[in-house]
């Protein structure tokens, strides 16, 4: 067993670690959540977080003290804003290996870690800088908590203490208060729905079930309140206000733009989770025993694995309901599905090497593996021949702009496509023939490769039109006393790349209104899309220095 875990140390290492500077963070999440951490390491402020030096009420302070830590330690820079969350994959992999050696044996284990590995979206966002990979994390380990301690409470007869009977269940109440000190109370909505529709499904049965909730929501109150109640205590309620204002705002209203179909995270899960996604399909429902049956069963390993599958199985459609009625529509909103689809995937596979149980899947996995291959695989030719993308943009002159950026593209870059494609003919093929322990292999280390050579090989070409242009000016005004606004458009990138400085004195003297028409008493430097100019132009005492893909940058002189 400690070879697994030294071999799983080692496979996190080479994954989620090498190349996390490697491009500019993207605005608006990752420069957002650093720019916090930046602030509250130049302010010292670790309380409360800020953007922009104002109180930043959408979000709690625990991943940014993450993030603070990993700058303090390290330096301001992308490899550091990343870092939390790479860690948070190596914590991923041997969490997951552990449950599925515990619940089911060995080989579920590596299945397991081996899907996070190699699912494209599992693995992308442990090389990120957004919060969802520990909030998902700390979601999931109270949810657990809550699974094992009702497997003990029926199944364990020997007296015990406090401490040894309730553990689990006061653990999984602070790993849920964690959740929510990272992103805020969805995290106690999501783990509540679950488990009222656990109850629900068995009639409400269940031995002490309403308590148990009741004991586990105060330990999560209790942990979540270390913060929010102090915040409270110390500042009035106007913070704690904002920031519950705010979360209704996301779930009734498409929040800055980010709109979408019902069926948008469905399509999302099942093309961004490849391959795992394919595996699970046929595994998504299906009746399982209750708690109440494992006192009947003759192996308590079987109904536990039973049992695991039921809350599973909840857990996936409870999240993917829930942000599919949500009118803000964002990739990562449903990223706490990895957890069961990468579990009930494994499920799959596992069960077709123990029990030889195959699901008809061969024709989604060839065909969902076969997109991402094709598209990336072709983006070198497309980028050699921009010219032809441009009528499909023709109404929009920004990003008409944006594909006029010096992008150098090289055949060689299309690599991950063709190995995507290749790792997927050739797992069809030996699911098919009925191998599926090397089916697996290949499907998930195709994608593990597909997904890293991707990000380094591709992803640094996609950032060189969408907003390498406006960051290389923001990093070239960084030791420059002088104000940056973006006019027309929402970024963090200027605050973050330009380093501002807290404002001494009047704290609205870099407002809109006194950078554009009064005099903030230094250089002024305005950024503008090339479809939204802003009046700019007229200003008076402002002038354009240059256009570059899309972005149009202004100077004004005030003194």
């Amino acid at each position: 067993m400690r070879r697994d875990y030294i071999l799983l140390f080692g496979l996190g290492l080479l994954l989620f670690f090498p190349f996390l500077g490697a491009v500019h963070l993207f605005d608006w999440d990752e420069i957002n959540f650093a720019e916090c951490s930046r602030e509250m390491l130049l302010t010292g402020d670790w309380f409360r977080p800020q953007i922009d030096f104002e109180p930043f009420w959408e979000k709690p302070p625990l991943f940014i003290w993450m993030q603070a830590l990993s700058m303090k330690l390290f330096g301001i820079n992308e490899w550091s804003a990343r870092l939390p969350n790479a860690l948070c994959g190596l914590a991923t992999l041997f969490l997951t290996f552990r449950l599925g050696t515990r619940l089911h044996d060995r080989l579920f284990g590596w299945l397991w870690a081996l899907a996070w590995m190699g699912s494209i979206l599992p693995h992308l966002y442990f090389k990120s800088g957004i919060i969802d990979p520990w909030f998902n994390f700390f979601i999931f380990c109270g949810l657990y908590g809550f699974i094992e301690f009702r497997w003990q409470f029926f199944c364990v007869k020997t007296p015990r203490s406090f401490w040894a009977k309730y553990k689990y269940l006061l653990l999984g109440g602070v790993m849920l208060g964690l959740g929510i000190l990272t992103k805020g109370p969805t995290a106690y909505l999501i783990v509540m729905l679950v488990l009222v529709i656990y109850w629900a499904r068995y009639r409400f049965k269940g031995r002490g079930y309403l308590k148990h909730m009741v004991i586990f929501s105060v330990a999560a109150s209790a942990a979540a309140l270390l913060w929010f109640g102090m915040e409270v205590a110390l500042h009035g309620p106007w913070f704690v206000r904002e920031f519950i204002t705010y979360q209704i705002r996301l779930f009734t209203t498409q929040d800055a733009g980010h709109g979408g179909f019902f069926g948008y995270h469905a399509v999302v899960l099942l093309l961004g989770c490849f391959p795992v996604s394919i595996f699970a399909l046929s595994n998504l429902w299906g009746d399982r025993q209750s708690q109440d049956e494992m006192l009947e069963s003759d192996t308590l390993a079987s109904c536990e694995r039973s049992d695991f599958a039921t809350w599973m199985q909840i857990l996936f459609w409870v999240v993917l309901i829930l942000f599919s009625i949500v009118q803000t529509k964002i990739v990562h909103y449903s990223s706490l599905c990895y957890f069961p689809l990468t579990y009930l995937g494994a499920a799959t596979i596992w069960r077709a090497i123990r029990w030889d149980i195959y699901p008809k899947i061969t024709g989604f996995l060839l065909i969902l593996g076969l997109i991402p291959g094709i598209a990336v695989a072709a983006l070198p030719y497309l980028g050699q021949h921009i010219d032809s993308l441009k009528p499909f943009f023709a109404n929009d002159a920004f990003a008409l702009a944006n594909l006029d950026a010096d992008v150098v593209w090289k055949y060689w870059q299309g690599l991950p496509g063709v190995l995507l494609i290749a790792a997927t003919l050739a797992a069809t093929y030996f699911w098919w023939k009925r191998q599926a322990w090397l089916s697996a292999q290949i499907a998930f280390v195709g994608g593990a490769a597909f997904t890293s050579m991707t990000l380094l090989l591709i992803v640094c070409n996609i950032e060189g039109y969408s907003q390498r242009a406006a960051i290389e000016f923001y990093e070239s005004k960084s030791e420059e006393d002088c104000f940056i606004k973006p006019m027309g458009f929402k970024s963090f990138a200027h605050l973050y790349y330009a380093g501002k400085r807290p404002v001494i004195g009047d704290t609205h003297i870099d407002d809109a209104d006194m950078l554009t028409r009064g005099n903030p008493g230094k250089k002024v430097y305005f950024v503008a899309k090339v479809n939204r100019l802003e009046g700019l132009p007229e200003l008076p005492g402002c002038h354009e220095l240059y256009r570059k893909n899309g972005f149009v940058f202004f100077e004004r002189e005030t003194r």
